[in-house]
C-alpha cells in the first residue's frame, strides 16, 4: 500500500515537471522601496502583501523615500449583456480595470501609462437581487485580486531604474490585438 501510494506521488511529480509547472520564485524587482499611490486600501494591501512577500523590495509611504513610484486608479461598471423576450434582464456583464503608471524617483517613467481590463458575466434575477448583490462583489474581488497579480508581473518586467532609450517596458492596452500567429 505504501508503495503504490509513493509510486503515485512519483508519478504525479513526474507529470507536474513535464507539463512546465513551476513554484512562483523570489521576484527581482528593480527597485527596493515602492511607493504606491492612488489605489484604494484592499488593493494597496494586496500588492504589499505580494511584493513585501515575494520579494526583498518594501513599500514604502512616502514619495520621497521611495526609488519608484506607482501610481493607481480603479474603475468598476457593469452592462446589460442580456435581456428575455420581455425585455428584463437575465445577465449583466462586469467590468473592471486597473489603471497604473510607474514612475521613477527622478521622474523617468518607468512603465508607461497601462491598464488591466477584466470582466465576468453574471446572471440575474430580480428574485434574488440581495444575492445577486453579494455576487457581484465577490466577482468585482475576484478581478480585483487578478488585476493585482497580473500588476505584479508587470513589474517585474522593468529591469533598470535607468532605462537606455528603446528598454522601456511597453505599455499595455486592454484588449490589443494579438499579433498574427506564425505560420
Amino acid at each position: 500500500m505504501i508503495r503504490r501510494s509513493f509510486l503515485t506521488l512519483a508519478c504525479g511529480v513526474m507529470v507536474l515537471s513535464a507539463c512546465g509547472f513551476q513554484l512562483r520564485g523570489q521576484q527581482n524587482y528593480a527597485f527596493k522601496r515602492l511607493n504606491i499611490t492612488g489605489a484604494p486600501a484592499a488593493v494597496t494591501a494586496r500588492l504589499t502583501r505580494m511584493i513585501e512577500g515575494g520579494s526583498d523590495t518594501v513599500v514604502v509611504n512616502a514619495a520621497t523615500s521611495a526609488d519608484a513610484v506607482l501610481r493607481m486608479s480603479e474603475g468598476r461598471s457593469n452592462s446589460v449583456l442580456t435581456l428575455n423576450s420581455v425585455g428584463v434582464v437575465e445577465e449583466y456583464q462586469l467590468n473592471y480595470s486597473l489603471n497604473y503608471t510607474l514612475t521613477g524617483a527622478d521622474g523617468t517613467l518607468l512603465i508607461p501609462p497601462s491598464s488591466i481590463a477584466l470582466n465576468r458575466a453574471m446572471t440575474y434575477s430580480d428574485q434574488f437581487s440581495q444575492a445577486k448583490g453579494a455576487e457581484a462583489d465577490i466577482l468585482f474581488a475576484d478581478m480585483q485580486n487578478d488585476a493585482v497579480d497580473q500588476l505584479t508581473r508587470r513589474l517585474a518586467v522593468v529591469r533598470s531604474l535607468h532605462p537606455a532609450p528603446g528598454e522601456e517596458a511597453p505599455a499595455v492596452a486592454p484588449r490589443a490585438p494579438l499579433p498574427p500567429p506564425p505560420l
